[in-house]
């Protein structure tokens, strides 16, 4: 019995893609503390389960959720779609239809490894990415194309997390990170939100009219003010060569007294620090003297962390 009703809540939710606990709970019979439990053993099996509290809050799936990749075969996907197209013929069944429309968009997912265009291919997904980040950026590309209002869960970078509903309009590529660029309803203005930080996204169902915007608004460059952006010189051995050509661009980096120098701007935020520590010991900040001082002093406290396994 708990299994199958397990089962039943992963199919609500899949349908519904948002319950509360209390409705699941009348609807099963059982206790909300059960709801719970069941909950967590799902999320603990690898079902990506959010739990949101407060007046719009409830239990829900992104999305951006498919089944495993490979979990059909071509002709299993083809079969099971035909099939439920003309069950559906005969119930029209709204469930029915959401269900098809899932299924057919990952059919379709797993015959792309990439986009290809002309000579250029371009793999959104990240390393080791079964499923998951590639999907989240087809559910924007989706939504941008139909002029669909989502909601979502985004976590800022001190971890807090906020829901809210947005209108996007542009997928952005910059520096090997994925952004949106939508209109936000919480703060009434445009903004880029890094995909990274969004832990699930729904399809309101709601349609709406683009708004005006020019490439200017967009903030590529980055520079928000001295405040947000460091101009900075590194030293770089030929250990470090190619980590530097990579991240900072082979036009960034010159060579100087046997080595090699690299004047850039970057964007002072918090990724910047794991950045510089990663190229390993062949990159040196040079200037500005502070942020040498805060790699310093980074590097110390990660040597501190393994100073006790060494003994």
């Amino acid at each position: 019995m708990k299994y199958e009703v397990m089962l039943d809540i992963l199919f609500t939710l899949l349908a519904k893609r948002k319950a509360s606990a209390s409705e699941l709970s009348k609807k099963y019979g059982i206790s909300v503390r059960s709801v719970y439990r069941y909950i967590d053993e799902m999320t603990v099996s690898g079902v990506p389960i959010e739990v949101a509290r407060g007046p719009r809050g409830g239990m829900y799936i992104s999305d951006a959720y498919k089944l495993p990749k490979g979990f059909f075969t071509r002709e299993e996907y083809a079969k099971a779609i035909d099939a439920m197209r003309a069950m559906n013929g005969e119930l029209g069944d709204e469930t029915l239809s959401s269900a098809i429309d899932k299924l057919t968009a990952q059919f379709k997912s797993e015959q792309k490894d990439g986009s290809l265009s002309g000579n250029i291919l371009v793999d959104s997904g990240t390393w080791g990415d079964e499923h998951g980040f590639t999907e989240k950026i087809d559910v924007f590309e989706r939504a941008i194309e139909a002029r669909e209002a989502v909601r979502i869960e985004y976590a800022d970078r001190g971890g807090e997390r906020t829901q809210r509903v947005i209108l996007p309009h542009l997928l952005v590529y910059k520096q090997n990170i994925w952004y949106v660029f939508a209109y936000c309803r919480l703060r009434e203005a445009f903004r880029l939100f890094k995909l990274g930080r969004v832990r699930a996204v729904l399809f309101t169902g709601e349609k709406f009219e683009r708004l005006p915007f020019s490439r200017e608004d967009i903030p590529l460059n980055f520079r928000y003010g001295a405040d947000h952006s460091v101009d900075a010189t590194f030293a770089v051995e030929p250990s470090a060569l190619a980590y530097a050509q990579e991240w900072l661009g082979v036009e960034n980096v010159r060579e100087r007294d046997g080595g090699y120098r690299c004047d850039v701007s970057l964007p002072n935020d918090e990724a910047l620090l794991g950045k510089i520590l990663s190229a390993g010991s062949g990159f040196r900040v040079v200037e500005p003297a502070w942020l040498a001082a805060r790699v310093k002093e980074e590097a110390e406290r990660i040597a501190a962390l393994y100073a006790g396994e060494a003994q």
